[in-house]
This record gives C-alpha cells, structure tokens and sequence, in this order.
C-alpha cells in the first residue's frame, strides 16, 4: 500500500518527529501508531501523558474533520484517562465519531500498548483487525470535543481535503528518523525557578498548528511539564483539558495549584496563559498525576 507523506507540516515540527503513521479506516474510524522511543517516556518509563494526548489529538482530528466538511475543526476539549502504563509500544490509537453537531464534533477514542504489534505493519493496506480486536492491551481511554470553524481559519485547509484520507495511510515524519531527545527539551519547555509549577515555552514554528499557534498535543505537554513540577515524585496520568484561546505571541506560562495530595497521587489544576498578550488564558486543566518509587524514577 502507498503511505501518503503529509506536507503541510513543514520540517522540523514535534509532530513530524514522532514519526505517526495514521490509517482513515472509514468517514467515522482512524487508527494511529507511534512508536515509543526513550525521548517520549516519563520518569516511571512509560509513554508520557503529552506524548499520548499529541498521538490522540493528532488521530481524532481526521474524524472531527471529515464529519465537520466542508467546515474546519479546533480542538475544545480533550479528557484522556489511563487505566495502565504503556511501557512496550508502539502506541496505538483508534478514534471512531460519536456525534456530528450543527457546532460540535465529539470524537471517543482508545489508547493501547501494541506490545510489539503493529495493526498497520502490512503492506497491503488492510489494517489487522483481529490484532486490535484481540492483542493490543488497553492503557487509556478519552473523548475529544472539536469546534466547528471557518474552513479558512487553517492554512492547511487550501492544499488539504480530509476526505480524500479516507482508504489512505498517512505518514508524519522527518528524514531523519524519530529523534531521541526528551519532548520537552525537544519543543523549549523550560521550568521556572518560581512560582512551583510553573513553565515556560516559547512560540515557535517547530510547535505551532495550522492556526499559527502552539499545537493542542504541545499544550498538553506544557501541562504536563507544570504538574509534573509541582509535584516531583509524580507523573501525570489523566488529563482534562479546556482549550480556550490560541497562543500566538507567547511565551506560554503555568500556574499551578495542587488540589489534592494522597500518598499514592496528586490531583493538580493548571493554567496556561499568553503571557505576551496580557496574560490571556489558553487553557485550563485538570491534571491526576501517581506517584513513583525512587527505582522506577531512575
């Protein structure tokens, strides 16, 4: 089977380097894969939180799209809820439409840890159903919210009809190969010195969408960077997140307070503004983090 290279996003972009391979099943159903190389796991060793949202935001958007045409999509919300640790990989995530609104998308989708499999390995471009059905092990499970919007807001939406994907297999990646690099250094997160919880990351056209702003996916990876310092012996599991507004300016900037702490979790909320546009609020999350052995951690 031909794998279609996206081109819209042009080299080097964060979502070219996790190197997702995405299969429009039907109008209504998308499987993704991505490896899990040392640059996108956490402290514990699993596949971060910000690495499975990118994944997840990133194989949901085809549906929402096809189902919104001939309108565009933003992403509203974003809930993404782990129930284990994928610690082999790839990751693979398979979105299917709930509802198709005058003004929203409502997309569901699962998260697995393919254990060494991957569904969309053949070359004849069937995806291997009994392998989703039967050998890929469930790690996290979410639902997606997208806003309809002007198909013109996107500068990808001039050179890129979403239902020609549909019966494609599309490919995201550099020339390179999958980078092995942390994420966060990767995109420029920084952590400040105070308040805790607090980070940092500059717009940059290595993070930005078709809109010209910070990617939905690297929002929750900046979310993940504040929980994660405001509580060190942690890392983040659950996410809810409010996309509000699109940072253009940035840099991007966290305030976090942590709501709950047990003494095997912590439960966070965490904000993000534009802090080169008078502090406007981009998001606001729910962050559910578990705490880690001093072994693991190492």
């Amino acid at each position: 089977m031909e794998v279609v290279e996206t081109s819209h996003l042009q080299p080097p972009h964060v979502l070219r380097d996790l190197h997702i391979t995405t299969q429009q099943v039907t109008e209504t159903r998308s499987i993704s894969v991505a490896p899990v190389v040392h640059g996108v796991r956490n402290r514990a060793g699993g596949a971060s939180l910000g690495f499975l949202t990118t994944l997840v935001d990133v194989n949901c958007a085809l549906v929402a799209l096809i189902a919104a045409d001939p309108d565009w999509t933003a992403t509203a919300d974003l809930a993404l809820h782990g129930a284990g640790s994928l610690t082999v990989g790839p990751a693979v995530a398979e979105s299917r439409l709930l509802r198709a609104g005058r003004t929203i998308i409502v997309v569901s989708v699962d998260v697995f840890d393919g254990r060494g499999i991957d569904p969309l390995a053949g070359d004849d471009g069937v995806v291997d159903e009994a392998l989703v059905a039967t050998s890929l092990v469930p790690v996290a499970r979410g639902l997606a919210t997208f806003a309809r919007i002007p198909r013109g807001a996107s500068s990808a939406s001039g050179s890129f009809n979403p239902r020609d994907a549909v019966g494609q297999r599309r490919l995201l990646s550099t020339a390179n190969g999958v980078p092995v690099a942390g994420l966060a250094e990767r995109i420029g997160l920084r952590v400040l010195d105070s308040p805790q919880g607090a980070v940092e990351l500059p717009v940059t056209d290595y993070v930005r969408n078709s809109f010209g702003a910070i990617n939905g996916g690297v929002l929750a990876m900046i979310l993940e960077g504040a929980a994660e310092a405001a509580v060190p012996d942690a890392v983040a599991t659950d996410l809810q997140v409010h996309y509000l507004a699109q940072a253009r300016n940035g840099p991007a900037r966290t305030a976090t307070d942590v709501l709950r702490r047990g003494a095997d979790h912590a439960v966070c909320r965490v904000e993000v503004v534009d802090a080169g546009d008078d502090d406007a609020c981009l998001a606001l999350a729910t962050v559910t983090l578990q705490r880690v052995a001093d072994e693991q951690a190492r």
